[in-house]
């Protein structure tokens, strides 16, 4: 306890540091009372089957990473999700389109990449925004003012609310503590957890409800373990030795030396969770389309995430898409062709494509108990479920929540000790030092 508040101390007494750490805090604080205000010309005491229906399906998962504003039709409706997407489709034209990979090695190319992004999250916003339109009229909320204004109006304002988001962000990367847009979603989420904890508390102790404080307590146990399973995955890696040649310039002897390529057992991080949820929703999306069909019967497998046949095919698809997703981040040619030109070489391994080869087995190798763990991870919830938990905190056992949570707390506490240890403080910890997943793995 002592060591604690005397890293307290130490974390106030460095200006820079209480300084971003105090900006991270009055940002967040913008973007928390942002995602109460509710859209202007819609009535806002009339929003109970919007909440309802948000928490189900793909609305369901972006109304997390919204951090509930999506069912509460507030400005930040979208929150952060349209610049995800337009990320995600910039990411994959670097890897497709030899033109854009070429302007992402380089820093001047790489803020065109990031105006590329910032225009294309436009875009995707206002097409999102006409769609939330839609949909919140086909549940029946009260517009009170004409359809076109109100349109028009909404559009404009959640555009305008996903960029000042974004905005938000990037501040946060530039002046306070950690990746801005990470911090944002984990706030959203982490917002939820003392409901979803006061709920089942109410549930457990009930009349009707099972097992009373103990179970309770069991509960909240049980979600320790997973968190500290999941920091296991976040931070888990495999050190490839690395030996450097000696070169002497002048009087002096560089290389020499060994290093370590440290390649991450899950390398994909939340992307493969994210595809195979969003690959579920689509039989049942186009089931809607035909309700009296057989089709449709059949569909109901994928929006029951208790069933047997869905924690199945949902684990498949993350494990085909973690493969998929980490061939596409961590590329071994690159890797040997970097290592050679540096003067490095694997010890009994020849550089080049012998070198690539090897990188690309050992990453086939801790890949599969990776994806395996992070299947099991996603499909969490749904025993939590099966154990009679409420289905809010429930979600807090595994899937896109939990890991987000977890990685986010590790790269912002690793930021904190470098501070601390620029200015030859003690680190957070007494022994070792933590590490991010931006500390691990040259793939992020």
């Amino acid at each position: 306890m002592n060591h604690f508040i005397q890293t307290i101390k130490n974390i106030w007494r460095i200006e820079d540091l209480r300084f971003r750490i105090l900006m991270t805090l009055g940002l967040v604080a913008i973007y928390r009372v942002g995602s109460y205000i509710v859209l202007p010309g819609i009535d806002g005491s009339q929003l109970h089957q919007l909440e309802d229906q948000g928490g189900k399906g793909i609305f369901g998962l972006v109304n997390i990473f919204a951090g509930g504003a999506f069912t509460r039709a507030s400005i930040f409706a979208l929150g952060i999700m349209p610049y995800i997407s337009a990320s995600i489709v910039m990411q994959l034209l670097g890897m497709a389109v030899p033109a854009v990979q070429k302007l992402q090695k380089d820093e001047s190319g790489r803020r065109t990449v990031n105006q590329y992004t910032r225009l294309l999250t436009v875009v995707v916003t206002a097409l999102q925004a006409s769609a939330y339109v839609v949909y919140i009229k086909s549940l029946g909320a009260q517009i009170l003012v004409s359809e076109g204004l109100f349109w028009f109006s909404t559009l404009v304002v959640l555009t305008a609310g996903t960029i000042f988001v974004m905005w938000l962000g990037e501040k946060i990367t530039d002046k306070g503590i950690g990746n801005g847009i990470s911090l944002l979603i984990m706030v959203g989420i982490l917002a939820r957890l003392p409901f979803a904890l006061a709920a089942e508390f109410t549930s457990r102790m009930s009349a009707g409800g099972n097992g009373g404080l103990v179970a309770f307590i069991g509960e909240v146990a049980a979600l320790i373990a997973v968190i500290m399973l999941v920091i296991l995955l976040v931070q888990g890696t495999r050190k490839i030795p690395v030996q450097y040649a000696k070169r002497i310039v002048g009087n002096k002897q560089y290389g020499g030396v060994r290093q370590y390529i440290p390649l991450k057992v899950n390398a994909a991080g939340v992307m493969p969770i994210i595809f195979a949820q969003a690959l579920m929703f689509i039989p049942a999306t186009i089931s809607q389309f035909f309700p009296d069909s057989a089709a449709s019967q059949g569909a109901g497998v994928f929006t029951d995430h208790t069933s047997f046949w869905y924690n199945v095919i949902f684990s498949v698809l993350i494990i085909v898409f973690t493969y998929f997703y980490t061939a596409l981040i961590v590329n071994p040619v690159q890797m040997a062709d970097d290592m050679k030109r540096n003067g490095g070489f694997i010890p009994g391994i020849k550089p080049g494509k012998k070198t690539a080869d090897f990188i690309d087995g050992i990453m086939s190798r801790i890949t599969l108990p990776g994806s395996i763990f992070l299947a099991l991870v996603a499909i969490l919830p749904a025993f939590a479920a099966m154990f009679g938990m409420i289905g809010e905190f429930g979600n807090f056992f595994g899937g896109t929540s939990l890991l987000i949570m977890v990685g986010v707390v590790l790269d912002t506490l690793q930021q904190i000790e470098s501070h601390l240890l620029m200015r030859h403080y003690d680190g957070l910890m007494k022994s070792g030092r933590i590490k991010g997943r931006t500390s691990a793995a040259s793939a992020y």
